[in-house]
């Protein structure tokens, strides 16, 4: 399975805007996307293997990379410290890439702590409104926050650390001390929270997987990095990671290790705890999707043929009544999450 057109890219509605006021997501920038496009030079950036990252590290005359270096070390502390500017002090962009490929385009700046070497990064891109949802629900929703700002046609993101999803199933599964039932219970886990909330594209490059030692083994956390396929694609099989063949691998292990009766107690505890997150942030759940109803972030021949999916899915007819995407997530988190109300006897 593969996405065979580059996604169309939404901007940000007045109402979406409006979410963002209230819940603090805007802010104003120092420095916006369009003031990074104007670098002087690029050269291919390596990684340490000498393999080419397909991004570029992008070059700026001295006036310029001196703004830069301000403003984007004053970001980086309104990104982390709600702009405490005490913590600039010893901060500096140590590099600024450039990714020539994707949907948004994005710049990564590395800052640098010239007290120990220590760096860290974020991320400048067009604000796109399917990426905004999707972060937004991934921070409601998932057992992540999720750190951004926006300004204008800016969108501001952390990091999110851990290994490349490719580079976990190619280098880690196969390692002796791998834990594979716990990859293979965190996969199904993965798997069942990005089809609640319709998040499509989990190719293994669009995530990470985060390595927690524990007291006798290993932890593993699947987090999504890529959040531009939200509620957007026609096929129900995008938005389940299980189909895209990068995670043959994975999709393997959780066949041989796991029993049926196992897989679905996993889902029932995913669909539980995303249950218990909603009714917490249920209010501002519900803001946000009022915003994605009257909101424009796919075509519709891409929702008539997901109510048409999901109706089938669900032997639900009530799909079939739903004129957008929000309207399809509203639904679909009701549906799949009203089975954890009822385990959990409320």
């Amino acid at each position: 399975m593969y996405i065979s057109k580059k996604k169309l890219f939404y901007p940000i509605s007045k109402g979406l805007r409006r979410y963002l006021r209230t819940y603090d997501r805007e802010t104003k920038l120092p420095v916006l996307y369009e003031g990074l496009l104007h670098y002087a030079d690029s050269f291919p950036y390596y990684d340490k293997q000498g393999h080419d990252t397909l991004w570029e590290s992008v070059m700026y005359d001295q006036q310029t990379q001196q703004e830069l270096n301000q403003g984007l070390t004053m970001i980086y502390a309104l990104l982390k410290t709600d702009g405490d500017t005490s913590v600039m002090e010893h901060l500096y962009v140590s590099r600024i890439d450039y990714c020539t490929f994707g949907n948004s385009n994005p710049f990564r700046v590395q800052i640098m702590n010239q007290l120990n070497d220590n760096y860290d990064y974020f991320y400048v891109k067009r604000a796109d409104a399917s990426r905004v949802y999707g972060l937004e629900l991934e921070h409601i929703l998932s057992p992540s926050r999720i750190n951004y700002l926006v300004d204008g046609n800016t969108l501001i993101e952390e990091h999110i650390a851990g290994i490349p999803g490719d580079v976990f199933i190619k280098e880690y599964v196969k390692r002796p001390n791998t834990n594979k039932v716990r990859i293979a219970k965190e996969f199904v886990k993965f798997n069942e929270r990005c089809f609640v909330r319709l998040l499509g594209d989990m190719r293994s490059y669009n995530y990470v997987v985060d390595v927690t030692p524990d007291f006798e083994d290993e932890q593993y956390r699947v987090r999504p990095i890529d959040f531009d396929q939200q509620s957007y694609e026609g096929k129900k099989t995008m938005y389940l990671p299980q189909f895209f063949k990068d995670n043959n691998v994975v999709v393997d292990l959780v066949l041989k290790l796991l029993k049926p009766d196992v897989v679905r107690q996993y889902q029932n505890e995913e669909r539980t705890l995303m249950f218990r997150r909603l009714k917490s942030a249920r209010y501002r759940l519900k803001d946000l999707i009022d915003c994605m109803r009257r909101d424009t972030i796919s075509t519709p021949e891409k929702i008539e043929q997901l109510r048409q999916e999901l109706a089938q899915h669900h032997n639900a007819k009530e799909f079939l009544k739903c004129q957008c995407m929000g309207d399809l997530v509203r639904l679909n988190l009701k549906f799949i999450l009203a089975r954890a109300h009822k385990v959990m006897g409320f």
